[in-house]
């Protein structure tokens, strides 16, 4: 790039840091809290997770289920979830207005106790850092614009470190010099591990998460597998004649995680498998813990038992290469089909990977800290970015950089064009900003013409 462009992109690096610093601090802070969320849950629900009802009857898994039921009206089960020793089974419950809780079941199927999934600490940290517990499209599309202008500061402060000789030595710098120069070396250091970070995160973001997923939808051969698009249907000869005819109740959605899927109830529940049969079959198929059991949606729909790499449920969580989904028939329980890690194109092993590793639980501990390290480093070129505008900031004015005299280079549009395709928020973004610089362009133009005359 032509030296022309360092004050347009130091100009632009200002402002973008001035607006989405919060946002940045924010999703920062409530990522980091996520990273710990296993470590914090498995103490703050210790009784939860681990706890023991004391009755020494011990109940069948359907016979819990159904006391459960009865014990919370209203409710329906829409998961059972089964976890390794020493946790208990959770079983997830919604209503008609979509409300849902947890409910524990010890190793003998008694209830132990039962969470609002509104407010668990993974549920909470997981709305502030995707949608700040607002919610809403717009919301949503602030949070993806905010990460997007993120590597936007890290390419451009790279450029600027370079170009302006940051690391130059100097005689008894001065505080804002010494800012400068720890915001620019920080800052170096972590603009890839950081930018991994942000594009791992990127998929399940409101725009470009939904082109990804299409995309992923559309092309089965690199992405993902038509079975796990449209999963296989029951054996309808199954249903008891007097019952096929009933109406089978409607699904709703629900917030598990980044997704999944609630029933109002269970269809034809007394021609249904019991799940403790269902389990049995899990065994046969070697099928081993953790795993989800959701529920069939219609009488033609299928039990569903996956395992998932990014479930967002402490102690389900396994290995991407562990990940699959399998169907069985909801009234004979045999394995219809499976889907497996192996059978995902280039775009869904992206998925499996790529999510585990922005929460920090596909290698263990040295992923949690390593993505501590970057992101509390990031908190650090923030406060020193802040730090070294403070110590140039004229007392009532903004002092912003100085407005570039030199056109638009080639080099320029072509570097904006590029981020643009990449993260097209960030493209559609990069339209107001422009007619914003070119206003401000314009007046100042005319301003001087008329001194000029």
């Amino acid at each position: 790039m032509k030296t022309g462009n360092y004050n347009r992109l130091w100009r632009w690096h200002f402002y973008a840091a001035l607006f989405i610093a919060p946002l940045l601090i924010t999703l920062t802070l409530s990522g980091i809290g996520y990273l710990f969320y296993t470590n914090v849950e498995n103490k703050a629900y210790d009784h939860l997770f681990f706890g023991k009802n004391g009755t020494t009857e011990k109940l069948t898994i359907d016979e819990g289920i159904e006391k459960v039921i009865e014990q919370n009206k209203g409710y329906s089960i829409a998961k059972v979830i089964v976890l390794d020793d020493p946790y208990n089974t959770r079983l997830t419950m919604t209503n008609k207005d979509g409300d849902q809780k947890y409910v524990f079941l010890d190793d003998h199927n008694e209830v132990i106790g039962t969470q609002n999934a509104k407010y668990t600490f993974s549920n909470m940290m997981r709305e502030i850092h995707s949608s700040l517990f607002v919610g809403g499209t717009v919301v949503n599309y602030l949070v993806e614009l905010a990460a997007c202008w993120a590597i936007f500061l890290l390419f451009t402060g790279l450029y600027m470190t370079f170009k302006g000789r940051a690391f130059k030595k100097r005689k008894n710098p001065s505080k804002r010099q010494k800012s400068k120069k720890w915001h620019a070396l920080v800052g170096t250091i972590i603009t890839i591990p950081m930018i991994i970070i942000i594009f791992t995160g990127l998929p399940w973001s409101a725009f470009m998460g939904n082109f990804i997923y299409s995309a992923a939808q559309n092309h089965p051969s690199i992405g993902i597998p038509t079975l796990k698009q449209q999963p296989p249907t029951s054996d309808m000869s199954e249903i008891p004649w007097a019952t096929r005819k009933n109406k089978a109740p409607s699904s709703e959605g629900s917030n598990e995680h980044h997704g999944g899927m609630t029933m109002s109830d269970k269809p034809n529940q007394s021609a249904m498998m019991s799940i403790e049969q269902l389990m049995d079959k899990v065994d046969e198929a070697h099928i081993q813990k953790p795993y989800s059991i959701i529920y069939p949606a219609t009488e033609e729909g299928v039990y569903t038992v996956s395992k998932g790499s990014n479930t967002g449920v402490t102690g389900l969580d396994v290995s991407p290469y562990d990940e699959m989904t399998s169907y069985f028939d909801q009234y004979n329980g045999n394995l219809i089909s499976k889907v497996g890690y192996e059978d995902y194109g280039i775009l869904a092993k992206w998925f499996t990977w790529g999510i585990p590793l922005h929460e920090g639980h596909l290698f263990g501990w040295p992923n949690k800290i390593i993505n501590l390290t970057v992101c509390l480093s990031f908190l650090l070129v923030i406060f020193w970015g802040m730090k070294t505008w403070l110590a140039r900031k004229r007392k009532g004015e903004i002092s912003a950089p100085p407005v570039a005299s030199k056109g638009v280079s080639v080099s320029f549009i072509l570097f904006m064009v590029i981020l643009g395709l990449l993260m097209p928020l960030f493209g559609l973004s990069l339209i107001a900003v422009a007619i914003v610089e070119g206003i401000i362009y314009l007046t100042n133009k005319e301003k001087k013409e008329r001194m000029a005359s």
